[in-house]
């Protein structure tokens, strides 16, 4: 089993050279390793089984919360609602800009998540710089302030989901802890990369007319925003696990909408049932498989001896989770941080400690270091045909600088306080 997750995760990394999507490979690996576990286990075919529903249970959890928040926010952006952000940008300085659309990326990534924060702020830069240098240059920046700021928000990056989900982090404590040195990650490269941007640009095309104003645009951003941001409360209040309050969400606005735009055939591509196919399904599906696969092989004990190994060969768990998060520029994040959460338990590491905070900051922000470290990264590199090496050269040792800056203010504060 852990020989084949290896070969699996290799055909997986090496997605593009060998032309075989990720998502297949992924809910394959997920099937063929609990295949092998059953076929092989000497503790009976039951009792493999039940362990296989008590994890999918687990995992549903965080699918339904993503399908709901990717939903959400396709809805918003279907009724063009991010104009309201867009259309407030109004400066001919580079170094101005970078600021506003690195700060906006920051706080915007914490409330909808990196992904979608880093195609609508992409979008905007190339309506607003046609020099390609510069826009590079923000892209890239847009990846950094993406990621940072997703880590400090439990809906801003899908490791944090998971570990607020898994009751590893609470909505409150993971934003007062984490904001600090996410917040830090991204000024030190800021204001490393302003020394490099110098001028002004014509943005000829920030005041034209872009499309025809869709009915009732604003009222949607606000309703979906605020929607996702309630998700957190609608917990804590109710005690109910989060992707029954996104769910909620989903269906407020599923009726708003439904009202809003009835009697209207013209409108029926504003209407949830039209805005679930453009959802990003590839990507749930991604998330399935690979969680299966790490399920099966903490249920073998594997992550478990993994845990042992590297606390005594290393010892030090400070150590140990910035190393890790170093690697998530090279291994995805989520299957990463899936493992972390089965190689140690909540008896010995309850939620809050200190240890799953850390995780959530180097897993979030370490993905910065590679263009390909993170699916912000991956989609901005798409949009934007940036080069592996160019971000390799240009990019990757400030955003190196941020990471190591917030490790250390993170473990500054928890010094001090």
């Amino acid at each position: 089993m852990s020989l084949l997750f290896i070969i699996g995760y290799a055909v997986i990394s090496f997605e593009h050279p060998l032309k075989i999507n990720k998502t297949g490979t992924a809910v394959l690996l997920g099937v063929v390793i609990w295949t092998v576990y059953i076929l092989t286990t000497q503790t009976g075919t039951a009792a493999v089984t039940d362990e296989l529903s008590h994890h999918l249970a687990s995992i549903a959890e965080i699918l339904f919360f993503l399908m709901g928040a990717m939903t959400i926010v396709e809805l918003i952006d279907t009724h063009q609602g991010f104009r309201i952000i867009t259309s407030v940008i109004k400066t001919n300085s580079k170094v101005r800009l970078l600021w506003i659309i690195s700060i906006l990326t920051f706080f915007l990534s914490a409330v909808l998540d990196n992904l979608t924060t880093s195609i609508v702020m992409v979008s905007l830069i190339r309506k607003l710089v046609d020099d390609k240098k510069d826009r590079l240059m923000m892209a890239s920046m847009i990846i950094i302030a993406a990621n940072s700021g997703g880590a400090w928000s439990p809906i801003g990056d899908v490791t944090t989901t998971m570990l607020w989900i898994g009751s590893r982090v609470t909505a409150g404590n993971i934003i007062s802890e984490l904001f600090v040195p996410s917040l830090v990650s991204l000024l030190v490269p800021l204001i490393y990369q302003s020394f490099f941007l110098k001028g002004s640009f014509r943005n000829a095309g920030m005041h034209e007319r872009q499309q025809p104003p869709v009915p009732f645009s604003n009222t949607i951003f606000f309703l979906g925003i605020g929607v996702l941001i309630s998700v957190p409360f609608f917990k804590t209040i109710t005690h109910l696990p989060p992707y029954m309050g996104i769910l909620f969400g989903l269906g407020l606005l599923w009726v708003i909408t439904e009202i809003l735009h009835a009697g209207n055939e013209e409108r029926k591509h504003l209407r949830v049932t039209s805005v679930l196919a453009k959802i990003d399904l590839s990507s749930i599906l991604f998330f399935l498989g690979i969680l299966l696969a790490v399920a099966g092989l903490e249920s073998i004990g594997l992550l478990n001896a993994t845990a042992s190994w590297l606390d005594t060969t290393v010892g030090n768990k400070d150590v140990i989770v910035t190393i890790l998060g170093l690697l998530s520029a090279v291994i995805d994040n989520v299957p990463m941080v899936a493992a972390t959460m089965g190689m140690y338990s909540l008896q010995d590491f309850p939620t809050d400690h200190k240890l799953w905070e850390m995780i959530a900051f180097c897993a979030g922000t370490g993905g910065s270091l590679l263009i390909i470290g993170s699916a912000a990264g991956v989609v901005v590199m798409g949009m934007e045909k940036i080069d592996f090496i160019w971000y390799l050269k240009k990019i990757s040792f400030t955003a190196l600088l941020g990471y190591l800056a917030g490790v250390g203010t993170y473990l500054l504060l928890y010094q001090l306080f």
